[in-house]
């Protein structure tokens, strides 16, 4: 997996971690620590499920694309 594909991948994961624990700020108007915390989640996350992530990822990427943080359209596809 390239790098940039990685990042996403954990971006996706974290801001949907992040979200489930409802925090009372937007993922862009939260802490950086929070932030930070909620990728480290991901990325453990990530490196447990392994090859299983794939329909998470897909569902993510596609919630992502829906509602692109930021409304900067600026997302890189993963295919499902």
């Amino acid at each position: 997996m390239s790098k940039v594909r990685a990042d996403h991948t954990v971006e996706l994961v974290a801001r949907a971690i992040y979200e489930a624990e409802q925090h009372a700020l937007s993922w862009d108007n939260g802490s950086a620590r929070s932030r930070e915390r909620s990728r480290e989640y991901a990325r453990n996350a990530i490196r447990l499920l392994n090859n299983d992530i794939g329909v998470l990822l897909c569902a993510l990427n596609e919630a992502a694309a829906e509602h692109p943080p930021g409304g900067s359209g600026a997302s890189i596809h993963i295919p499902c």
